[in-house]
């Protein structure tokens, strides 16, 4: 069962007759980090007809001093009531649009971004539909600071007598369920304190929303345990990561899966084909949205059960995309590369318009790899011609700056003020001597 789509007329019926005290209006920033400005009900219709003035020369990537004025608006169809176990007062939240003091959309909103590459591919008459798994850690707590000790040391699956966050997972899905949000399945992954949810795919925009919404509810109710939960891609050294392996695929507006053809060997129709071409063709372009935190590409290297080399399969899991065992409306393709470090609106953004314009250009998608590439040789991987992800927050930062894809899919404002911060941040990082280095060299040396 999917949430309920309101109008402004339904919000402020259930506030009234909820006795809603505060709203929550949410949005986020350039880095995907939630932002929100409480108001109480009693303006709650003030918001839904005119907006929310505020100062956004504070957060990231937005705007300057001279231009910070935007106006948050509210979307009715997002509204929820939070669960007491989220929140103890009687308190509602909305998703926001965010305008211009001049009623133009701000270009700098990543919920737009998203909106008007989705709607690009409704004019080519596609709807495009995600479907993320979202791995994080639960870390043990020393007082109010966090450890890097795990919960537990259970492995991928285990049964509750090791596994002991059964009871945290299932606090999440019940307050995820308060937000119209079903969970699909749930478990403990591969490393020492480490684990899964997943929410049944749907439209790239209402899914975005889903991982914020996400995100935010595991931190809280880890909190009520007396955990904390991190979604940082590369915690501990010698343990496998955690990524958003992301589920792709067009369906018509008629409500068919256009990734699926019955009569081909795999059963994918061209234009499946041509998204995965676009995919891999653009795929380092991209990897600085999608992988963008310096930790990321601790995360990106063999051996971990993380893909580092450009290729698809139908089943094998070392590929950067595999194709699953679905077929008919379950056709999809899985992108085995991003992490929950992102900002879904942007990320979900440049995976279409990659996938979009390896169907605008007809391409071809090379031979599959049916094979363990962690097993080829460099010689052999070369026979295979296949590349490797950027290595680096650096490197990949280099490459999306020559992309034109880029520069279209995000517009100038999103682009640069990316750019800008995220250079920044490699730049402080590149500066760091870290303990390795003098473990390493300062007696040697």
């Amino acid at each position: 069962m999917e949430s309920k789509k309101y109008s402004e007329e339904d919000v402020l019926t259930i506030a009234k007759k909820e006795k809603m005290l505060f709203v929550r209006l949410q949005f986020v920033d350039i880095l995907g980090m939630p932002k929100n400005i409480v108001i109480p009900s009693t303006r709650l219709e003030e918001a839904l007809d005119c907006g929310i003035p505020f100062d956004a020369s504070s957060i990231a990537g937005y705007a300057t001093i001279e231009e910070s004025d935007k106006i948050a608006k509210p979307d009715p169809e997002s509204f929820v009531i939070l669960p007491e176990s989220i929140e103890k007062r009687k308190t509602a939240k909305l998703n926001c649009d965010i305008y211009e003091p001049n009623g133009k959309r701000f270009l700098g909103d990543c919920k737009y971004i998203l909106e008007k590459v989705v709607n690009k591919a409704k004019k080519m008459g596609y709807i495009y539909n995600t479907g993320p798994e979202c791995e994080f850690f639960l870390f043990k707590k020393n007082g109010d600071d966090s450890t890097l000790i795990p919960n537990d040391a259970a492995g991928y699956f285990d049964l509750s007598h090791r596994d002991l966050a059964e009871g945290v997972r299932a606090d999440i899905s019940i307050a995820l369920d308060a937000f119209g949000i079903k969970t699909y399945t749930s478990h403990h992954e591969v490393s020492d304190g480490q684990h899964e949810i997943n929410f049944r795919y749907a439209d790239a925009l209402t899914t975005a929303d889903r991982v914020i919404t996400l995100k935010y509810v595991t931190k809280v109710i880890a909190r009520k345990h007396e955990l904390h939960a991190s979604f940082m891609p590369k915690p501990i050294f010698g343990l496998n990561g955690s990524g958003m392996h992301t589920h792709l695929s067009l369906f018509t507006t008629s409500g068919k899966n256009a990734f699926h053809n019955p009569k081909d060997k795999n059963q994918l129709s061209p234009l499946a084909k041509q998204f995965i071409a676009g995919l891999l063709k653009y795929i380092k372009k991209i990897t600085a949205i999608l992988n963008p935190t310096v930790n990321s590409y601790k995360r990106l290297v063999p051996g971990y059960e993380a893909p580092t080399y450009i290729a698809w399969a139908n089943q094998n899991r070392s590929a950067l995309i595999r194709i699953p065992t679905g077929r008919g409306n379950g056709t999809r393709c899985e992108l085995r590369s991003p992490d929950l470090s992102g900002n879904p609106y942007l990320q979900f953004a440049v995976m279409l318009a990659a996938g979009l314009k390896g169907v605008e250009e007809r391409l071809d998608p090379p031979t599959s790899v049916e094979r363990n590439i962690y097993a080829l040789s460099e010689k052999e991987r070369e026979k295979y011609n296949i590349h490797h992800l950027p290595e680096s927050l650096g490197h990949a930062l280099s490459l999306m700056e020559d992309s034109n894809l880029l520069k279209e899919t995000l517009g100038d404002h999103v682009f640069n003020n990316f750019l800008h911060v995220k250079r920044s941040e490699w730049a402080k990082y590149r500066t760091q001597v870290t303990s390795w280095e003098i473990d390493k060299y300062l007696q040697i040396l």
